[in-house]
């Protein structure tokens, strides 16, 4: 029947992120995405529309489970630990190999998927603009869910919406210097020394 999805809708979608992940949003075809799931260019578009649908349930599937897994490493007792837990997260994330590189190719990370798209200018129409809010403004309020705690706020040398936002852009900006130094320890070693400009000495 027309309309009824004939493939595993979920498994289609996480490959279908790894090629954005991969291409960006302007460099990825149709044709790539139906060759990365496996499902007809012609079934996409019955199920889908276009390329922008796809991409936005693939971000939307990506976001819940960053998310989630933030807000796991964010209930540790200890602020100070739990922001370090976060960021150990987010550089892990951001400096895994990418896949489908050739074998004789320099070894390149993956990056962030969230300022990939929005450092891409063909990707900046307004459904792809909210997703990327979306996924920060998000971010940002797991962040501040848990600076917000008696135990952080009596700490802190801000309030706990400022010191959410400033993590926000700083963690945007750990992923530039990432992909100009690929070097993990540096990175965690600069978000230590901002968790320390944050919190008061003991």
């Amino acid at each position: 029947m027309a309309g009824i999805k004939q493939f595993n809708e979920e498994e289609a979608l996480e490959r279908a992120m790894h090629v954005f992940w991969h291409r960006g949003y302007g460099a990825t075809s149709m044709q790539e995405l139906a060759q990365a799931t496996g499902v007809l260019r012609g079934s996409l578009y019955n199920a889908y529309g276009d390329k922008q649908a796809i991409f936005l349930l693939a971000f939307a599937r990506y976001q819940r489970r960053y998310l989630e897994t933030v807000r796991e490493h964010m209930q540790l007792s200890d602020p100070v630990a739990a922001l370090r837990a976060y960021f150990t997260y987010v550089i892990k994330s951001m400096s895994e190999l990418a896949p489908g590189r050739d074998e004789d190719a320099a070894p390149r990370t993956r990056g962030c998927l969230t300022t990939k798209i929005a450092t891409d200018e063909t990707a900046m129409d307004e459904p792809v603009r909210n997703a990327l809010r979306g996924m920060l403004e998000g971010l940002g309020l797991v962040l501040e869910e848990r600076l917000a705690a008696p135990d952080a706020v009596a700490r802190l040398r801000l309030s706990p919406q400022d010191a959410a936002r400033l993590l926000v852009t700083f963690t945007r900006g750990n992923v530039v210097m990432e992909r100009i130094y690929h070097g993990p320890e540096q990175l965690q070693a600069t978000a230590d020394s901002l968790i320390q400009l944050l919190f008061k000495a003991d």
